[in-house]
């Protein structure tokens, strides 16, 4: 079965991000919406929507899309193209209404950007209408859809690393934005909810705003892991993660550009068993993460399930996010999970200046 799909939001990543993609790491093509909607065997590209005029006539352009299926509202796409599948790719200050609309609208299925929204309440009201509704939302945290993070997923199910006790992230990233895919990594490796937090955020002044910041965490989660979040200054040890289990380790190394597998075997001190490295299992034919996540999208509006990175995740990782802040703002305090105050919101770095689109502002740096 095909299904119609619809863009709103036409640049870096309903587009374009494709472009700067030069070698594989954590991203594997197609990536971004665009793209991937035609590439993929059971979606058609149907319409785009973007308030800036060139924005929709490059996107046009790119994707074979006539003037007559370009939008400058979503609202006029909504209601004329009637696509099954959308994908909201603006920045979060514009996103949680535009899938409150789509919603309402009868759309079967949503593809949107991270981070889910500013805000717990405006993180609870998609979440809440996509579940009323039956529509799945799929976050687009996308190492769950890294075949490489997929296979270390399915090792520890399998339990290749025996009971997982620790995992420690290192990633700079300001906490909502990129921080996203940080925390919802060591959810997704975790296999658990995140029961209460310790945070550290770079400054007092910092922590005191609704800013987007950077900072450093622990994480106890309801099943027995415990985590550790380094966000700021990570020196070499850029977007990797370290995975600890009882009978065994995985370590991601740069940005996923390698992976590192290690099994206790006996010998040492004592005989108490040392580490001995092993071979990770390779993927085969590693599928572009676009297609993994469209893929998993139709299976969970088909089988009425929730996608591998659902509205619920983005929401959670949304919430530890603003709960490090928080520990950070009373001293240093444990804060438990869920947060009460859900009006507590961090503002995505991602919107500076995204009255511009993105394109047009490195242009004219």
């Amino acid at each position: 079965m095909s299904y119609k799909a619809a863009v709103i939001g036409l640049g870096r990543m309903g587009s374009t991000f494709d472009d700067e993609i030069t070698q594989g790491g954590s991203i594997f093509l197609p990536y971004c919406h665009g793209p991937t909607y035609c590439a993929h065997p059971q979606t058609d590209l149907v319409a785009g929507a973007d308030p800036h005029d060139e924005q929709r006539a490059l996107f046009g352009e790119r994707w074979g899309l006539n003037s007559e299926q370009l939008y400058a509202n979503h609202h006029d796409l909504l209601e004329d193209a009637k696509p099954d599948i959308v994908s909201v790719t603006t920045t979060a200050r514009y996103r949680p209404q535009i899938v409150l609309d789509a919603v309402e609208a009868g759309v079967k299925a949503l593809w949107v950007e991270k981070p889910i929204a500013f805000s717990l309440e405006e993180a609870d009201a998609m979440v809440n209408a996509c579940r009323e509704s039956g529509v799945p939302i799929a976050v687009y945290c996308s190492r769950r859809y890294n075949p490489y993070f997929s296979e270390a997923r399915r090792m520890i199910e399998a339990g290749d690393l025996g009971d997982v006790l620790q995992i420690t992230a290192y990633a700079q990233c300001g906490l909502s934005h990129n921080g996203s895919h940080a925390i919802d990594t060591i959810r997704y490796l975790a296999g658990g909810d995140v029961s209460w937090v310790f945070g550290e955020m770079a400054s007092d002044g910092e922590a005191a705003s609704d800013d987007d910041l950077m900072g450093n965490g622990y994480l106890a989660f309801d099943n027995g892991v415990r985590a550790y979040l380094r966000g700021t200054s990570t020196g070499v040890a850029s977007w990797e993660f370290d995975i600890i289990g009882t009978k065994g380790r995985v370590r991601t190394l740069s940005d996923a550009l390698e992976f590192e597998f290690f099994q206790r075997v006996s010998g040492g001190l004592g005989n108490r068993g040392v580490p001995a490295r092993s071979p990770f299992p390779q993927p085969a034919r590693p599928v572009g993460q676009g297609i993994t996540t469209v893929d998993d999208l139709i299976d969970a509006m088909e089988n009425n399930r929730p996608p591998r990175c659902s509205g619920a995740d983005g929401r959670a990782a949304l919430e530890v996010a603003i709960a490090l802040r928080e520990s950070h703002r009373r001293g240093g305090a444990r804060i438990d999970l869920p947060i009460e105050d859900r009006s507590l919101k961090i503002f995505s770095s991602e919107t500076q200046a995204d009255h511009t689109p993105a394109r047009v502002r490195r242009l004219n740096q």
